[in-house]
């Protein structure tokens, strides 16, 4: 399958918005990182893997048009995009009829897409009209609805499910004037109205809790009477199988760590639009080992891709060098590294480089 592809931040994590000029990966010797296609069968993967092989023989790089070099999801959004990926803290996938694929930076989302985080995940999605939504871990977004109109004003309209994890949904207040918004966010039983606002919430198997942080939000829950909330700070509860609790004040403790929950953590591997570095996982001559270690870790959520090698008088032939790129600074790549440390996939120790 081919995918088209700030709110309060914690002291001390990565500046997940501070992205540089994006440019392709390539090896030194100037070879392409391409995608061998998940979601493909093995076979064909391979075949492509061969005629690569076989390009490496000529000195320039892979034409423009090449099917490898489209199977690749793009690095930087289009510029007509309504909405796609800016962050990410892997593991994180998205799912799009019926296929799911690691979650990568800069892919493009619309209308039934689902943003999927796995354990220590995390994903920031950026809209159209300015707005932008951070999933923290274990969560799962869905898309359900989502339209962008575009004129004088951008109006931001739609339905976001959060089948589960915690969220924050953000309009800064410049985007607010120059923007608008008829989006409906729910999660489980509770769907909170947004007009322009910046909210975080949570579904539990326990509640549902929508705190406003700053805006308004009509909040509505089943036969409930609806509940307009615009005092800043505060917060709703909604035990499942009994009446919502009454409209708080939120202690700033509590918002604290409430806000830490979709914020990445420093040295965990934060993944961005045009981010040059990278963590080597594997260097192998052997095809099949490159490509089961390249399967291993897309399946555990880790935008694994294939570089090739140009080989020498000591060892002639291509060889494979899967890795993670995108990583914003050499931190996060030292953190993902001690964190791909054992993982499925993953053979010695990752070598961190751009």
């Amino acid at each position: 399958m081919t995918l088209p592809y700030s709110p309060c931040r914690t002291s001390g994590a990565p500046d997940l918005d501070a992205g540089v000029d994006a440019e392709p990966e390539r090896t030194p010797g100037g070879e392409p990182t391409f995608n061998p296609g998940a979601g493909r069968p093995a076979l064909r993967r391979r075949r492509l893997l061969m005629l690569l092989s076989s390009l490496l023989s000529a000195p320039g790089l892979l034409p423009a048009g090449n099917a490898l070099a489209q199977s690749t999801p793009a690095r930087t959004a289009p510029a007509r995009a309504d909405a796609w990926v800016s962050a990410v803290q892997m593991p994180g996938w998205i799912e799009r009829a019926g296929v799911r694929e690691p979650l990568s930076p800069g892919a493009v989302l619309r209308a039934g897409d689902v943003v999927v985080t796995g354990a220590g995940g995390r994903a920031l999605v950026r809209l159209a009209e300015g707005s932008t939504v951070k999933l923290g871990e274990s969560g799962r977004l869905a898309f359900s609805d989502l339209r962008v109109s575009r004129g004088a004003t951008t109006v931001l309209a739609g339905l976001f499910d959060i089948a589960q994890g915690a969220f924050r949904f953000t309009t800064a207040a410049v985007q607010r004037r120059s923007s608008a918004r008829d989006l409906q966010i729910r999660i489980s039983t509770v769907t909170a109205g947004v007009r322009g606002t910046d909210l975080w919430g949570r579904g539990t198997a326990e509640r549902e809790i929508v705190c406003l942080i700053e805006g308004s939000i009509t909040v509505t829950r089943g036969s409930e009477a609806p509940i307009q909330m615009s005092e800043p700070l505060s917060f709703f509860i909604a035990p499942v199988g009994a009446p919502a609790l009454p409209v708080a004040a939120v202690d700033p403790k509590q918002l604290a760590q409430w806000a830490s929950e979709t914020e990445p953590v420093a040295g965990a591997g934060a993944a961005v639009e045009g981010g040059r570095w990278r963590v080597s996982v594997l260097r192998s001559a052997d095809q099949g080992e490159a490509l089961k270690s390249y399967d291993a870790l897309r399946n555990a959520g880790f935008d694994a891709r294939i570089r090739t090698t140009r080989g020498t008088d000591a060892a002639p032939g291509a060889g494979y060098d899967v890795g993670i790129g995108s990583l914003s600074s050499q931190a996060e790549a030292r953190g993902l590294a001690a964190r791909l440390a054992g993982q499925a996939g993953v053979t010695g120790e990752p070598l961190v480089g751009r």
